[in-house]
């Protein structure tokens, strides 16, 4: 690729890039020097599973990768310690050390579904900030003030609301800039979350006398229930080690509004072709069938994502039943309908299981059982559905 085309293929997609021409600049630099960009990603592994708003991140930085730059992933051991309170309306906690290196091992393993191992670098922050003394310390504080961390949106609410802040809270920008000196970062990549912290290191490295970085961030992905971003708290998101079919089956069901940015941010689907399969008077069952399939194929392959499209058309479309659905061994037979779909963890409590009940919501071998009093009388293979997704094949001892 020329210059031009790598500036276009990096932008795509992008939310922010801090400076806007700085790109262009480090890539023309890179070039002249024969020297790869040192692009910086810093985790603090709170949570050891990937989903699909986190792989938009990692995605981004694959395509430095393949134009032949280096990527250091920052393991924040160290940051974890003290917990980011990027968007936190309350102090968050820390984490062991012993959890910190646990949920750091899996993050690493599912790096390298996204990432060129061969191409990337992988550093815990302990290894400078833990030999920072107290004095260290001090001269790190003195680059910031109070009224610079106040000004985060986060603080200043938390501040307003008369909601405690812990001192080492201020700390962590000033870490996390300090992890960009350490390694002499050419770019720093982040969700728009993170502009606070980003910017800090780039203000740290011109105290230090350094090139500053690029500060590349990302949108924060809106996940399933078209809200808030993705999250595996919130379980509105699409893991991208989750079979092929589950990731399917939660693609298909997002809202159609949403289907542009998962095109762009999640897939590779040129925007010429996404924009006329998402035009007025299109089909979106049509292009969210295309959606799903292109977002399972990145992760499985395109014969699971085929394989996947075959199998949620046979269970939604054609209503047949699937061929792979879960054995269940009832616990009593017969068993009220209510206490099954509790047993089976289709519904949290018996409320939850009267009112699917009532509402037609539960069928064995196509027969609906609406009446929450009448006991069910199982017989080994019947075949049970309840709702619209789940379905069971039940066993009796």
């Amino acid at each position: 690729m020329n210059l031009d085309q790598q500036v276009e293929l990096l932008k795509r997609g992008a939310s922010l890039i801090v400076p806007e021409n700085g790109l262009r600049a480090k890539l023309e630099k890179s070039a002249k020097t024969g020297k790869p960009l040192v692009v910086k990603l810093g985790l603090d592994p709170t949570s050891p599973d990937i989903h699909l708003g986190f792989a938009v991140v990692l995605r981004k930085i694959r395509q430095f990768q393949d134009l032949g730059h280096r990527v250091t992933i920052i393991i924040g051991d160290y940051t974890t310690l003290i917990g980011d309170p990027s968007g936190r309306s309350a102090t968050r906690p820390m984490l062991t050390e012993e959890q910190i290196r646990e949920n750091a091992a899996t993050y690493v393993d599912q790096l390298s579904v996204i990432l060129d191992r061969a191409k990337t670098d992988i550093r815990f922050n302990s290894e400078w900030l833990g030999k920072l003394s107290f004095a260290d310390l001090v001269k790190l504080t003195s680059k910031m003030t109070v009224a610079q961390v106040l000004t985060r949106e986060d603080f200043r609410k938390r501040w307003d609301a008369g909601a405690p802040i812990s001192l080492h809270e201020l700390l962590y920008p000033l870490a996390q800039g300090y992890d960009s000196v350490a390694i002499e970062a050419d770019i720093e990549m982040g969700g728009q979350d993170q502009t606070f912290n980003i910017l800090t290191g780039r203000d740290l490295q011109a105290e230090t006398g350094q090139d500053q970085q690029i500060g590349f961030f990302m949108p924060l992905l809106v996940g399933l229930d078209g809200q808030k971003k993705m999250s595996k708290s919130l379980g509105n998101y699409v893991g991208i080690a989750e079979p092929a079919i589950d990731q399917y089956s939660k693609v298909m069901s997002l809202a159609d509004e949403l289907m542009g940015d998962w095109f762009l941010l999640c897939t590779d689907v040129p925007v010429e072709d996404y924009s006329e399969w998402l035009a007025a008077g299109s089909n979106p069952m049509e292009a969210k069938h295309k959606l799903a399939h292109a977002i399972v194929a990145i992760y499985h392959g395109a014969e699971s994502a085929d394989a996947a499209s075959e199998q949620w058309k046979k269970v939604h479309s054609g209503r047949q039943f699937p061929d792979d659905a879960p054995e269940h061994t009832v616990s009593s037979n017969p068993i009220a309908p209510v206490a099954l779909l509790v047993e089976l963890g289709v519904c949290a409590s018996n409320g939850d299981a009267r009112r699917l009940v009532e509402q037609g919501g539960l069928s064995i071998n196509g027969e609906k059982h609406s009446d929450t009093k009448a006991f069910v009388n199982v017989t080994s293979g019947d075949q049970l559905k309840a709702g619209k997704k789940h379905y069971f094949v039940l066993r009796t001892a």
